[in-house]
């Protein structure tokens, strides 16, 4: 165990960021399949009605989103001898794989309750694994350019997870399988990718664990503090905004361009792979607009594009796979960047708590972060399909659906998202916390954190300890 202030200024190496990045792809694998695929999979073959679906999701949504502010509380005020976040990706990856496969691969007999117990086992695990995970990027990534960096390697890696569950249909149809048993292959390709990406990450990646000079003791006006910052509150309201669009649209997306668009379920897989694969370019591409313009001005310029991107879609000609693919790939570009750069924003809130109140909340953060996700899942979700429920739109597996039905779906898919993400970027107008705020936060931390770690070496020497790691000091943990 060696030490190491939480002031290094030393950025992470490209290859030890993409390996940080491995937990991304099971990730993001399962929650592309589970807000495009599992929902449709449930309704059309599973035999579960449409508003009950929808109501399941919802439920669970209501349930779940208060575990994360516990989750996030418990994770900052952890400290083992594994380190913090390292101790907590390592619980999160049983929970997490059981209820993984107890939703991908059901009995051929299932209710509603059994959707429903799943669904809060596997987002238990799911929430474990996320916040851990971007809590855990904080201590890489110190430095406000350095986190647009990170964020955006961690998203452009995730898209391979989300594209390997795309191209699940794909390949499954081309060799004659079933589209009943699409879900059952995604939830082996996640059970799959998990415990070989968590390993990798555990074992190359080092943890800083920073000092808390403010005492331990936890209030609850502490928490309502965070929501009531003003940096913070913005990132959430458009956190909020920017989830529930491309939410929105997710839930149902096979929807609008098998019946609307003309094409098939394959097709429509290959389309979305293009904008899931848009992020891998558009990720990284905004990071670095966001290196010169701030991060939220890049946010700003990407919902934009998205708003004007999308408003595009019905002018795809009908199975039209070559303007499919240009406009799908430019919406995934602009939204591929929403959560990798709201996320750094987020850690850079984490550091002016940190410095204001002594106290390390990182975690707590991004629970909050996540809770809006989760928040906007419920939502849209559960609000698209009682929507499409009431306007007449059937989603049996050989349903016909009438033109009118087929439209008010045209509206409900396309009128949300593009009200939703503008909104998202409106909330951002104001924004203080740029690259020159954030770079005096960390010239103060790095300050009292090296004071703190001499006066704990000192302490130490003076006692005649034989461990020179003492409390006080930040811990750095792993290889």
């Amino acid at each position: 165990m060696r030490v190491q202030t939480h002031g290094n200024t030393n950025a992470l190496s490209l290859w030890a960021a993409v390996a940080f990045a491995a937990a991304s792809l099971p990730i993001a694998a399962v929650t592309l399949a589970i807000g495009v695929y599992l929902p449709r999979h449930y309704a059309s073959h599973l035999g579960l009605e449409l508003t009950a679906v929808g109501a399941a999701f919802f439920i669970v949504r209501a349930i779940d989103i208060p575990i994360d502010a516990l989750l996030g509380w418990a994770m900052d005020r952890t400290r083992t001898v594994l380190g913090r976040y390292r101790f907590w990706t390592i619980i999160g990856v049983p929970i997490f794989l059981l209820g993984t496969f107890r939703l991908f691969i059901p009995p051929e007999q299932i209710s509603l309750a059994y959707l429903i117990l799943w669904l809060l086992v596997m987002y238990l695990g799911n929430s474990i694994m996320t916040i851990s995970h971007v809590a855990w990027a904080v201590t890489l990534a110190p430095r406000y350019n350095e986190r647009s960096r990170l964020f955006g390697i961690l998203t452009a890696v995730g898209v391979l997870g989300a594209a390997a569950v795309i191209f699940v249909p794909v390949i499954n149809s081309y060799l004659g399988g079933a589209d009943s048993s699409n879900a059952n292959l995604m939830g082996w390709l996640v059970i799959a990718l998990t415990p070989v990406t968590v390993a990798l990450v555990l074992w190359v990646t080092p943890e800083t664990v920073s000092t808390d000079v403010g005492g331990t003791r936890f209030r609850l006006r502490d928490y309502l503090s965070l929501v009531t910052r003003p940096a913070f509150r913005r990132i959430l309201l458009a956190d909020l905004c920017l989830a529930l669009g491309p939410g929105w649209m997710s839930a149902s997306y096979l929807f609008f361009f098998t019946d609307s668009r003309g094409f098939t379920t394959a097709q429509a897989s290959l389309l979305l792979a293009a904008y899931i694969l848009a992020g891998m370019v558009g990720a990284p591409t905004m990071a670095r607009l966001a290196m010169r313009i701030s991060k939220h001005r890049a946010v700003m310029v990407a919902a934009v594009g998205f708003a004007l991107t999308t408003s595009t879609f019905l002018a795809i000609p009908q199975g039209d796979m070559v303007w499919g693919t240009i406009a799908l790939f430019m919406a995934g570009f602009f939204s591929a960047s929403f959560t990798a750069i709201t996320r750094a924003m987020t850690a850079d809130v984490a550091d002016e708590v940190r410095l204001e109140g002594g106290k390390e909340m990182s975690a707590l953060l991004y629970a909050m972060t996540t809770m809006t996700n989760k928040i906007t899942g419920a939502v849209a979700i559960g609000l698209t399909f009682f929507v499409l429920s009431q306007v007449g739109y059937v989603a049996g597996e050989h349903a016909v659906n009438t033109p009118e039905a087929v439209r008010h779906l045209e509206i409900v898919y396309l009128a949300g998202p593009i009200f939703f993400v503008t909104l998202g970027a409106a909330c951002l107008i104001g924004y203080h916390l740029d690259d020159a705020t954030h770079s005096d936060i960390r010239r103060q931390l790095d300050h009292r954190d090296a004071l703190y770690s001499e006066a704990a070496v000192l302490e130490g020497m003076n006692a005649e300890h034989a461990d020179p790691v003492q409390p006080g000091s930040d811990e750095t943990f792993g290889r």
